[in-house]
């Protein structure tokens, strides 16, 4: 029996991850966040700058940051938003 997708929602990205991507945002079907992501990698993977871009990110999930949480851990709802957000520079 195929595995049937997870929750669908959108990833959006910001700044160096957009330009890296080549878009905005784009959807996801997946349980966690690392389900999303490396989805995403295997999109994008004519893009090698956007796997490099991802290791440098943070990422928010409905609003709330992961931090240091182990990706396979975070869990995606239906309708959700994951925002990958690079480091800004400035202060």
């Amino acid at each position: 029996m195929p595995r049937q997708p997870g929750p669908a929602g959108t990833i959006r990205y910001w700044a160096a991850a957009k330009a890296a991507a080549g878009t905005a945002e784009e959807p996801y079907a997946a349980t966690t966040l690392a389900e999303a992501l490396d989805a995403a990698r295997r999109r994008h993977e004519g893009r090698p700058e956007f796997a490099r871009v991802l290791l440098r990110c943070s990422f928010l999930v409905d609003g709330d940051p992961v931090g240091t949480r182990d990706h396979s851990t975070v869990q995606l709802a239906e309708g959700g938003t994951v925002e990958v957000l690079p480091p800004f520079a400035g202060g």
